[in-house]
This record gives structure tokens, C-alpha cells and sequence, in this order.
């Protein structure tokens, strides 16, 4: 009598009895290593290997190595990774409310931007949901202040100022200012500043102090104008697909990465004007009359997004200001 059957069944009966196979996820990013969204990224992987004990692992393919930025909201939609970041206003020319954080003056502090996610939260979640998307967190970006060549303490003073525009908004802020908006790649500011073809620009503390900003400006005005968000989305598929133990597992290195990003957010703020300051910069907070002017422009360009948002755009902002 042969053996084989008995050997064959043996054989099914340990791999019924082994764990499954361990996941492997690959995860697309934009922003190198040195940048704290990585950072944080890499460390809510590491959260996720721990808490799934190792059935799930996710490697993280930062500085766009594996997609370009542009590509990797498709390429975790359509199911070619599984998981990824990018920044959400990207998709503002989709829907409005991906816009909202970018909006200038509407959300104008760490604390106020919290309070702003929490009310659009649903919306975008929503949304992303319609696209086979899940959200797991979202973090944002230190607050877009001014960067100018000489102390401006009245709003008046910034008419025909020649002011660096890289989107809409920003042309739509500086014509709102009475500047002159001027399109000016970021790899050219510099240049631009240096032959004064460019005057003043809108940008994060961390994008000025990689820049150098004091080689070509002086001043730099605390104005956190808005706190655009990378955020963090699983194929819902890939997401559901897991067990209902790694699923919750994901959701809480999520929360712990959200809360942690948010943290680090705010120290890279801190840390950055500290360095404009070293390198000879003189930072301070808008004037009483800049800051009401720039609070009316807020409120100008945000009754001009309710009005593309409609009714469901207008009862976000409501909550927001509710809360």
C-alpha cells in the first residue's frame, strides 16, 4: 500500500495548521527622508509591523522613488500599491472641499487648523470613499507666512509689490492685497528676489529656511495664512481584505500617527523661524492693520470657495465656526 496519500494529507494538515502568509505593502511618498512626514510615516510603519506582528509590513518608498506625487493618488486607487501619501490639496480642481485647508486666513493657527479637520473630516472622508479610498490620518504642514525685503506694517504698502504666485489662490491673494501676482518656479525665487523681479512671497517656514531665505529677503512675517495637509489613504479593498484584528490594528498606528504628526508639525514651525532668525532674519507678527486686512481677504476668499462648495461647502465652514 503506498504511502503518498497519507503523506498528502499529512502535508495539508500542517499547512492548515500554519499562519498566513505575511503581507508586504509597498507605500509611495513624496518628501525625502530628512522631511518629518517621512519620518512619521516610517515610524507608523514600524507601529504596524509591531501591532500585526509582522503580518503586516510596510515599506516605505519615499522621495518619490516608486510614483511621482502627481501619481500616487491613481496608483493607490487603481489597486497598483495598496497605501500612500500625498498632499490633499492636489486634488482641489476635483472638489472643492479638498481646497479648504488651503483657503488664506480661514484657518490661521495649529489650533484652529485641528478644529477645521475635525469639522471637514467626514466630507473628505466621504469623498475619498467615492474613489475606493480610506483614510487613515492627516497631517499638516507648518502655516504659509510672508516673506518680504523690507518691514510692511501697513496693508496699503503692499499695492504694486511684485508678489511670487505659484497657483490660483496665491494670484488670487496677492491681487486681493493690491500686489501683482508673478509666476515664479520655486527653484527660481532666489534669482527672482536677488534681481527684484519678485518682491514678496507666500511660503512655509520650513521652505524658506531649506531655501535660505535670509540670502535674498529680510523679513518674515508670522502670518500662518493657511496649513495645507498631506494625507494618508489604503485602497479599501486591499484594507477590507485584511482581518478584522489587523484592520483596527492599522486604525490605531493611524490615530497614534496623526496625533504624533500634528506634534511634530508644530516643533518644525518652532525649529524653522528659529533658524530664519539665526541666519539674519527679522521675524515678527503682522501689525494690527495687516492683520485686519488679511483677515478680510480671508473672508473674501472663503465666501468665493462656499460659493463653488454650494450648500454642503457652506455647512463645513459653519461647523468649523461653530465648534
Amino acid at each position: 500500500m503506498s504511502h503518498f496519500p497519507r503523506a498528502g494529507l499529512f502535508a495539508a494538515a500542517i499547512a492548515l495548521a500554519a499562519p498566513a502568509a505575511a503581507q508586504n505593502w509597498d507605500m509611495p511618498t513624496p518628501y525625502g527622508d530628512g522631511i518629518f512626514h517621512t519620518q512619521n510615516i516610517m515610524q507608523f510603519a514600524e507601529d504596524v509591523a509591531e501591532a500585526t506582528e509582522g503580518r503586516l509590513n510596510i515599506t516605505v518608498h519615499s522621495a518619490n522613488s516608486l510614483f511621482g506625487h502627481a501619481e500616487i493618488r491613481d496608483a493607490v486607487r487603481d489597486g497598483l500599491v495598496p497605501i500612500g501619501e500625498f498632499l490633499l490639496s492636489r486634488l482641489a480642481n476635483e472638489d472643492p472641499i479638498f481646497a479648504l485647508d488651503s483657503i488664506p486666513f480661514l484657518a490661521s493657527s495649529y489650533d484652529d487648523a485641528e478644529r477645521l479637520w475635525a469639522a471637514s473630516r467626514e466630507a473628505v472622508t466621504d469623498r475619498l470613499a467615492e474613489q475606493g479610498l480610506t483614510v487613515l490620518y492627516a497631517v499638516p504642514w507648518p502655516g504659509q507666512s510672508l516673506y518680504l525685503r523690507r518691514e510692511i506694517t501697513d496693508p496699503a504698502e503692499m499695492a504694486g509689490l511684485s508678489f511670487r504666485a505659484y497657483n490660483v489662490a496665491t494670484e488670487r491673494l496677492a491681487q486681493l492685497l493690491g500686489a501683482t501676482p508673478t509666476q515664479v518656479e520655486e527653484t527660481d525665487v532666489p534669482t527672482a528676489f536677488s534681481t527684484g523681479r519678485v518682491e514678496a512671497m507666500i511660503t512655509s517656514p520650513s521652505t524658506g529656511a531649506n531655501a535660505q531665505a535670509w540670502d535674498f529677503t529680510s523679513h518674515y512675517i508670522d502670518t500662518q495664512a493657511w496649513l495645507p495637509k498631506n494625507i494618508v489613504v489604503v485602497n479599501t479593498d486591499a484594507f477590507e481584505a485584511l482581518s478584522e484584528e489587523d484592520q483596527a490594528a492599522i486604525l490605531a498606528a493611524a490615530e497614534e500617527a496623526e496625533t504624533r504628526g500634528w506634534e511634530m508639525s508644530r516643533a518644525e514651525t518652532a525649529e524653522k523661524i528659529a533658524e530664519l532668525e539665526a541666519g539674519g532674519m527679522i521675524v515678527s507678527q503682522p501689525s494690527e492693520a495687516l492683520a485686519a486686512r488679511l483677515q478680510e481677504i480671508g473672508e473674501t476668499m472663503t465666501s468665493e470657495w462656499e460659493a463653488s462648495a454650494g450648500p454642503e461647502g457652506a455647512a463645513v465652514v459653519e461647523a468649523y465656526r461653530n465648534q
